[in-house]
């Protein structure tokens, strides 16, 4: 993957959670992503810093989202 891909790519990491955090009205607990110090905004940090931002941010919104209980079904339409 190219380092503009990765980029791309956290930025819409970045989005879902924080369409995550104002749907549910709670934070995302990252173990490591705060601090790596890589925002999807750092264009001058490496590829491979991106990379362990992007896994970072992955791995903390599954796990919140693992944690979360559905209380009512998802609908599945697209707009």
């Amino acid at each position: 993957m190219k380092k503009q891909e990765l980029i791309h790519l956290h930025g819409l990491l970045a989005q879902v959670q924080n369409h995550y955090e104002e749907e549910t009205g709670e934070a995302v607990d990252h173990d490591r992503y705060p601090s790596l110090g890589v925002q999807p905004t750092s264009i001058h940090k490496s590829k491979t810093d991106h990379k362990d931002a992007v896994f970072a941010l992955a791995k903390g919104i599954t796990s919140e989202m693992s944690e979360t209980e559905e209380t009512e079904p998802v609908p599945t339409a697209a707009d």
